[in-house]
């Protein structure tokens, strides 16, 4: 696809840095170069010398390369300067390559887009290299590169060829049940996959939570009554001062977060209200608020003050998993005698290297491989679900005519074919690149 216009950006991190990559794309491209370098690079070699406007002025000695379309990531020609990463020198050169004719600023996400549009990439693809920009840890690059490598792609195109297959056969059979080499029956041989894949789908779909707990983080919320140790252990957690400790009841009030890396996986740590009953007007909010954010937690850690003559009893918040943590171990002496997972100091440290250790291998429980294929955006799932559905329909109403069960065939194998951007998606790109960061 050749565009009107060329585009280009800043397409390296925040300035001023070591070095800055300034990318261009479009059939301007190499106008562009022998208006700025004086001639066009061989392609895919690195060069080195001035880089000049239009009047000849030098703006920075640096690195030129060329990538001529259609192999270029974009599918059209394509060039980076690779600059010094002052300000000054960064927003000459974009000057500069704003002012040849046929160039505009790209916008967010668009050189993805055009990649997209050229058939170099699929939307899977292109939403993989967006994690992959913006992914923290370690398993959030995994899962990226994973999806960028083509499997989740080849996942979806596997099952959208069965159902084509399947419907071919059914098709055949209506429109050729007189001919030898057709079957006069392929029920038995199309039906039972089709049954097969739903379940394929279903625990495909049922893996979208271990997706969420690789992007957003796994959940872990502190849950106890006041003055139990919450706080001091959300400090200890995060090492340094995140909320507010004091001997005072009702201190903490609202959520308190932190996020943190544990052996590469993304794991967000709330610390909540004290739950008692004889609390304030504001303090109940942050009592309710607490007991919700603990139902939809991946993990409680019950908090229990081993320096208290009595156990204070917590109530019941959903099927989260939990772990009992009794707290202040330094100051036990005559305490409650119940048992807890764990038992910790934030005072002298005991026990909270292993209660982390424990909080990781939950995380990791939880996540399971990352390297498998998993949907990754909630578009995902809704097209997996109407895909499943409508498979479902086709293999469940074996009353209705082969016609209509093979046009649920149909809507299926759409469906599919638009989580990879296969089959009309227009209305889509829109949401979807304008999530890229600029210069993507």
């Amino acid at each position: 696809m050749i565009f009107p216009d060329s585009i280009y950006a800043l397409s390296s991190g925040r300035l001023p840095s070591g070095v800055a990559v300034v990318r261009l794309s479009g059939q301007h491209t190499r106008e562009a170069l022998m208006t700025m370098t004086g001639s066009v690079p061989e392609p895919r070699f690195m060069r080195f010398g001035a880089i000049s406007d239009a009047d000849g002025n030098l703006l920075d000695n640096g690195l030129t390369v060329f990538f001529s379309g259609p192999t270029s990531f974009t599918g059209e020609d394509s060039c980076e300067f690779h600059l010094h990463g002052g300000r000054a020198v960064v927003a000459a050169v974009l000057e500069a390559v704003g002012a040849v004719p046929g160039f505009r600023h790209a916008e967010a996400g668009e050189f993805s887009r055009r990649a997209f549009l050229n058939g170099k990439i699929d939307l899977t693809g292109a939403e993989a290299l967006s994690d992959l920009v913006s992914s923290e840890t370690e398993a959030q690059r995994r899962f990226a590169l994973t999806n960028a490598g083509g499997k989740q792609s080849e996942l979806y195109a596997a099952w959208r060829r069965r159902i084509v297959h399947a419907r071919a056969m059914i098709e055949a059979e209506l429109d050729f049940s007189d001919q030898e080499d057709v079957p006069g029956s392929v029920s038995d041989q199309v039906w039972a996959d089709m049954h097969k894949m739903i379940g394929e789908m279903e625990t495909h779909i049922a893996s979208y939570r271990r997706a969420e707990m690789i992007r957003d983080g796994f959940k872990v919320v502190i849950l106890g009554a006041p003055n139990a140790g919450k706080s001091s252990l959300l400090n200890s957690l995060a090492r340094r001062e995140v909320a507010i400790v004091t001997d005072e009841a009702g201190t903490t009030r609202d959520l308190v977060e932190v996020t943190l890396d544990l052996d590469g996986m993304k794991v967000i740590v709330i610390d909540t209200a004290g739950i008692r009953e004889a609390a304030g007007k504001v303090e109940t909010i942050g009592i309710e608020r607490a007991l919700a954010t603990a139902e939809t937690a991946d993990l409680v850690l019950e908090m229990h003050d081993l320096s208290a003559s009595v156990r204070a009893e917590l109530p019941m918040r959903g099927d989260a998993a939990s772990i009992t943590v009794g707290t202040k171990s330094d100051l036990m002496g005559g305490g409650t005698s119940a048992v807890e997972d764990f038992r910790i100091s934030t005072k002298t440290g005991d026990g909270v290297a292993s209660l982390l250790a424990e909080i990781s291998r939950r995380a990791k429980q939880a996540i399971g491989d990352i390297g498998e294929a998993m949907p990754s955006r909630i578009r995902h799932i809704e097209l997996l679900t109407r895909s499943a559905s409508a498979l479902r329909d086709a293999v469940q109403h074996q009353d209705n005519p082969l016609e209509l069960r093979a046009e649920d065939l149909r809507r299926s194998s759409d469906s599919l074919g638009r989580i990879a951007g296969a089959v009309d998606v227009e209305d889509l790109l829109d949401s979807i690149f304008s999530t890229f960061c600029v210069g993507k």
